[in-house]
């Protein structure tokens, strides 16, 4: 008859592997937790529908900050004033030749363009909704200013409206 000595020669190598069990506290046989991280500052909730109010973080840790409608309003003349830029990037026309330098510009100014939107963007997500406002206001002003007919100059007889290709999602 063969044993099992025979078969399995060394049972630690094909032994089945022991799962440490947890008591009803929470802790595993023979190991120690590590204790908590100490926190140094208080972390504000992320909102995930839209709220009104100063107390939000946009774009940065604790920019604002809680209780400063200074700097709360300072935030939002930023993504106000963003969102104008994003516009003005989006319907200028200031190259006039077609050279590799000229392309090489046009390329900054699209990714610039493009950062700028996706600060816009991720200023939105803080859900706040004054900055909401400001995100459309200032796409809506720097529209009539840049791309409405209010303010447009005389076609420059070459049909094009701007520099960098449209913005499409």
């Amino acid at each position: 008859m063969i044993t099992s000595q025979q078969i399995n020669p060394n049972p630690i190598l094909f032994s089945q592997p022991q799962i440490p069990k947890m008591d009803h506290g929470g802790q595993m046989d023979g190991m120690a937790m590590a204790p908590p991280m100490p926190m140094h500052r208080r972390h504000m909730m992320m909102h995930m529908t839209f709220f009104w109010g100063k107390d939000t973080e946009i774009l940065f840790d604790s920019w604002p900050g809680s209780g400063h409608l200074a700097m709360y309003l300072l935030a939002l003349a930023v993504v106000f004033f963003l969102a104008l830029a994003v516009e003005w990037f989006s319907h200028n026309n200031l190259l006039k030749e077609r050279r590799p330098a000229a392309a090489l510009l046009q390329t900054l100014m699209y990714a610039v363009r493009i950062g700028l939107a996706y600060l816009v963007m991720l200023a939105i997500m803080s859900f706040n909704g004054g900055v909401f406002i400001a995100a459309v206001a200032g796409h809506a002003v720097g529209f009539f200013f840049f791309g409405s007919r209010a303010f447009s100059k005389a076609d420059s007889g070459n049909g094009k409206g701007s520099d960098l290709p449209p913005m499409t999602c």
